[in-house]
């Protein structure tokens, strides 16, 4: 592996807010005081690559105050993960999915790199999290077994052997099987705290028939009861190693888990069980209905997959159970703590921990990611506030609790941006797109190349900008670093510079044609009489209407269309085209900032609706104020593609 030596930190640009309580900027009390002031006080999602963000979060504060870190990194499956989603409206009008065209499908990552530069990738990033652990702080690795070991390995050498706990199974039940194998039905966590002094708070799993008929099979008038060991290992001095009702530890090898004064106690309320057998030693009972459950384990087996618990999902292929976090996260973090995510996806970390009381931190290099879990932690505040005027409520639905969770942390988030990556998406769009159109098998090892059209190598040229001679002589350089390699070569591009010409024209001669060793072809994909009809992306439009009524400024969305989701339609179409009769099917959710200052976009008024079969309103009313202020409107579509239109009112 490479050393980390050093690694940039981009500044942040702050994009959105949703706060809709205002109580962000007046939140205070000691649990705030190690919170960093360039920050609001409340949850914080950032839009980036992983390593860039974490690397700000260093520079920037948050080093050694993380208190928790969850990760489900892609497991180099060699897959392309890619959200399913389906349009709105009460019969499901029709699912678009990446499968048969690529344009504006939101890749939510693609574990896809050969094996050095995948552990070369985790063990950066590792060892920045680590630098952000607190002195109380744990972290899980999710992983499956074709990478447990390869994972365990880095992590026993960024966080040390003794930082070791526990590799924990996960029985998901859904099985992933073969024709040749047994079927896998099992994940890991890989759980490492650094220090001795980690939060840890035992959980529970529940009983099942079996334990309850293997372990419960005692019976008295109180109830049924099993017996658990009133000794524990190791010699002691003092009480707890002397002699007690005839019966001495020492004799064992063993001491008294509870002193003799404790033992008489128990003995006086019936909590001593005599063996009638001679010699036998006494035990403890514990009854079936005063357990909290069995004691929790490394091999967790009550915790259902995504598929089973249909309320909580998100389109992802692998998103994990809103359960499985809790019993992380109550695990491993106490009230108000610090959990971060940096493989955030659908949102499931941080939606567990608002719930829970803590706060957090997310980040996701995928828009589509960032949105999804933007929508549903709105949601799930949004609940929180409402609930605070129901105190005779418990706790909010989706996280099972056996007592009344801790307070919110916060009520409210901010979105980042760290690096512009709205243009890397565009571009992996456009890459995915232009292979299907020319038919070009996709490399996912080669480091430059992009496939092959044939026997012949691809490179496809960014396409916000033309080719130039500099791309031409990073490709020389590619070729002499390459020197067993006679394929010839195909640059696809959208335009060229006149000189990048001459110079494709000079690099042939040299080759003597075509079929020459290294020969270079280029494809421009506007002028190209084969390849002409690439499909150009044309964006979502709307149609909003600002009015006045009384004391209130009425906002309606009057049309909206989305070109990327229509032509999806048509590509996926068989003889029956589905027909949109309404607008709102195409649109996920409407934003409302109803005093923009055209920088950072704050959540006045969100709608999201909760069921997929739901329609957004398409009408708001919000208070009026301040004449000529701007009023910014932000609709995303079922695609993630972003309309923002602005009135003055």
């Amino acid at each position: 592996k490479r050393p980390l030596r050093h690694v940039v930190a981009f500044p942040a640009q702050h994009v959105e807010t949703f706060d809709p309580a205002g109580t962000a900027a007046s939140r205070g009390g000691n649990v705030w005081s190690d919170w960093p002031v360039a920050y609001p006080r409340g949850g914080l999602l950032f839009h980036g690559d992983n390593k860039e963000v974490l690397a700000h979060l260093l520079a920037n504060g948050f080093r050694a105050k993380v208190n928790l870190v969850y990760i489900d990194p892609p497991f180099d499956s060699g897959a392309d993960y890619v959200r399913k989603v389906t349009l709105r409206g009460p019969k499901g009008i029709a699912k678009l999915d990446g499968e048969g065209y690529t344009l504006g499908e939101q890749v939510q990552y693609t574990d896809i790199w050969a094996n050095d530069n995948y552990l070369q990738f985790m063990y950066e990033r590792l060892l920045l999290l680590k630098a952000l652990l607190s002195g109380t702080a744990s972290i899980y690795v999710h992983v499956d077994a074709r990478r447990c070991h390869s994972l365990r390995s880095l992590l026993d050498e960024v966080f040390g052997i003794d930082a070791f706990r526990n590799q924990i199974s996960w029985k998901r039940t859904s099985a992933h099987g073969g024709a040749n194998r047994y079927g896998a039905v099992t994940d890991f966590l890989l759980f490492y705290s650094p220090t001795e002094a980690s939060t840890w708070n035992l959980q529970h799993q529940e009983l099942t028939e079996v334990h309850r008929s293997r372990h419960y099979r005692h019976q008295d008038q109180r109830g049924k009861y099993a017996l658990e060991e009133l000794t524990a290992p190791g010699l002691r001095r003092g009480p707890s190693g002397e002699a007690w009702r005839g019966f001495d530890p020492s004799t064992l090898g063993r001491h008294w888990a509870k002193v003799p004064g404790e033992l008489d106690r128990l003995d006086g309320v019936g909590l001593i069980y005599w063996p009638k057998r001679d010699g036998a030693w006494p035990r403890q009972k514990r009854y079936e209905d005063e357990t909290q459950g069995r004691a929790c384990t490394d091999f967790w087996d009550d915790l259902d997959p995504i598929n089973m618990v249909g309320l909580e999902r998100e389109g992802y292929p692998t998103q994990k159970p809103e359960a499985l976090l809790e019993r992380v996260i109550s695990s491993s973090s106490n009230a108000e703590d610090i959990v971060l995510d940096c493989f955030i996806g659908s949102g499931t970390t941080a939606a567990v921990a608002q719930k829970l009381g803590r706060r957090w931190i997310a980040c996701d290099i995928n828009k589509g990611a960032i949105q999804t879990t933007s929508k549903r932690l709105q949601t799930i505040i949004s609940a929180q506030i409402q609930q605070a005027a129901k105190p005779e409520q418990t706790h909010l639905s989706g996280v099972e609790a056996t007592e009344n969770p801790p307070a919110p942390a916060q009520l409210s988030f901010a979105v980042y941006r760290v690096n512009d990556y709205d243009l890397a998406v565009q571009h992996l769009e456009a890459v995915n797109l232009a292979c299907e159109h020319l038919g070009v098998e996709r490399t996912r090892t080669d480091r430059y190349f992009d496939g092959a059209l044939g026997k012949r190598l691809v490179k496809i040229i960014p396409f916000n900008h033309p080719l130039t001679v500099l791309d031409l002589e990073e490709l020389r350089r590619e070729i002499e670093a390459r020197p067993g390699e006679d394929r010839g070569i195909v640059l696809v591009c959208l335009g060229k510079e006149p000189a990048a010409d001459a110079w494709v024209v000079e690099w042939n001669q040299m080759r003597r044609g075509k079929e020459a060793i290294n020969s270079i072809e280029v494809i421009e994909l506007r002028t190209d009489p084969k390849y002409g009809k690439f499909f150009k992306h044309s964006p979502a439009t709307a149609r909003v209407k600002i009015g006045h009524e009384r004391e209130s400024i009425v906002i309606e969305v009057k049309d909206f269309i989305s070109p990327s989701i229509v032509e999806r339609l048509d590509q996926q179409a068989g003889l029956l085209r589905p027909k949109i009769e309404d607008w709102r099917a195409m649109v996920d959710c409407v934003l409302i900032d109803a005093d923009y200052d055209g920088k950072v976009f704050n959540i006045t008024l969100s709608d999201v609706p909760v069921r997929k079969s739901d329609f957004v309103k398409g009408r708001y009313e919000v208070t009026a104020a301040k004449a000529g202020r701007t009023i910014a409107v932000k609709i995303v579509d079922m695609l993630g593609e972003e309309v923002l239109t602005t009135h003055k009112a």
